[in-house]
């Protein structure tokens, strides 16, 4: 097997793919009278909207959250800093409002969410093993690492093939 950095190994989601998986989300999640949905800035924003429109859900607010890291991955990671919380009448213990982010991957920042929302569901439109566990309801797995480019991270561009030549 070649070596390769974490973001070679990647898995690219267009903004068609993003709705649509989004939307699949919105699907898992409906049958419950959820009172609002909080995005996890900023990569939560847009599937928190989508799933939002899909359920009917008129009352959305956002948490941020910044993970202070150095060089390298997870071994960096360090402290967290919450930048914005949401309402707190509105949010309570957690009960009945949906958290949703665009992914987790070690589960640190819904981890530390979750102590403070205990009673909250938590979304995500893609789920990394060792963060699943902090994800209720999820709609795709992707492998520990593998480095997924969302749409708001790309450019119309030509992309070497993974394996071969063209």
């Amino acid at each position: 097997m070649i070596d390769r950095l974490p973001h070679e190994k990647g898995f690219h989601v267009s903004w068609d793919q993003l709705h649509r998986d989004a939307r699949a989300l919105a699907w898992r999640l409906d049958g419950t009278d959820w009172r609002a949905v909080v995005a996890v800035t900023r990569g939560g924003l847009v599937p928190a909207m989508i799933v939002a429109r899909e359920l009917d859900i008129r009352v959305i607010d956002s948490i941020s959250i910044r993970s202070y890291k150095g060089v390298g991955t997870e071994a960096g990671q360090g402290q967290f800093e919450v930048l914005n919380k949401p309402d707190p009448a509105l949010m309570g213990d957690g009960d009945g409002i949906l958290v949703i982010d665009d992914l987790v991957d070690s589960g640190r920042t819904l981890e530390l969410i979750r102590e403070m929302y205990p009673k909250a569901h938590f979304g995500t439109v893609y789920a990394k093993p060792k963060g699943k566990p902090m994800v209720q309801t999820y709609v795709t797995e992707v492998s520990q690492d593998t480095w997924i480019f969302f749409p708001w991270d790309m450019a119309l561009q030509y992309v070497q093939p993974y394996r071969g030549e063209d």
